[in-house]
């Protein structure tokens, strides 16, 4: 059963909450929602279960099909009805959005990372860009990551940049913020107990051993450092490997965190399809 439909004709408080959602992270934390919009994005929070905490959209132009099935699947507690020009105002696309959602943001428990036989974890230290972020939620997606872990100081997960560069991905990926290293010690504890042979493989652009010389079939968390500071000491004693990308003998010393990541990722994937 749908809600009651709010109708907004000025920039009053429920408006205010839109607006302030997209672009301050402090009301994110505090209010437990985060701001989304798009087609994709929104199809895949409604494809795997996520809650919705309100949808606003406008009358004055006829909603696609597509719309109007979102507002009666997504079970949002609250439905806003907005004149275009308040849309407008909301919208960060160059076409306004039909549909702008809040969406809750889950617990950061590591519980929500499914732990299966061929375990492959990612753990991202202080990412500062949200287009960075993005890209590597959405290369953990592409290739069959169970879990992305971010730690420390970081670009905010539920920033809408992160959220827009990962074209939906941010939906179907577990993904955990944690305040430092040491949040994580407990589990990997757990996980060593449960996974015989699992590894923490460190990646470095000044490893010498390359990422193809290393078995990746075993269970795996793949530990990826700083787009600038690399990855921490206190990370890297927890790793029984570093390990690099080798480069061309071109002027480029090291890689985007988000390109390093997905190469990463490919060998990973590589090895493991071979094994099948």
């Amino acid at each position: 059963m749908k809600p009651p439909v709010t109708k907004i004709h000025t920039e009053n408080s429920d408006f205010q909450h839109f607006e302030t959602l997209r672009r301050n992270r402090t009301k994110r934390n505090r209010s437990g929602e985060f701001f989304v919009e798009g087609v994709r994005a929104i199809t895949q929070a409604v494809a795997h279960g996520w809650e919705f905490s309100a949808l606003a959209y406008s009358r004055e132009k006829r909603l696609s099909d597509w719309a109007e099935g979102i507002i009666s699947r997504a079970g949002a507690r609250k439905l806003f009805e907005l004149p275009l020009r308040l849309m407008e105002k909301l919208s960060q696309k160059e076409d306004t959005s039909e549909l702008i959602a809040l969406v809750s943001a889950p617990a950061d428990e590591l519980s929500r990372i499914p732990l299966g036989d061929d375990l492959l974890v990612v753990v991202l230290d202080r990412p500062s860009s949200p287009g960075n972020l993005g890209a590597v939620i959405r290369s953990c997606d592409a290739l069959g990551v169970d879990g992305l872990v971010i730690t420390g100081h970081a670009t905010d997960l539920y920033d809408p940049e992160t959220i827009r560069a990962t074209t939906g991905s941010f939906f179907s990926l577990p993904t955990v913020r944690l305040p430092s290293h040491k949040e994580l010690l407990p589990w990997i504890e757990g996980l060593r107990a449960q996974f015989d042979g699992l590894q923490i493989i460190g990646a470095s652009a000044k490893a010498e051993a390359p990422i193809y010389g290393r078995d990746l079939t075993a269970p795996t968390l793949l530990l990826v450092g700083n787009e600038t500071a690399g990855l921490s000491d206190a990370y890297q004693s927890l790793c029984d490997a570093m390990l690099t990308i080798p480069m061309a003998s071109g002027s480029a010393s090291s890689l985007n965190v988000a390109c390093a990541a997905s190469i990463l990722l490919y060998e990973v994937s590589r090895q493991r399809g071979t094994k099948r």
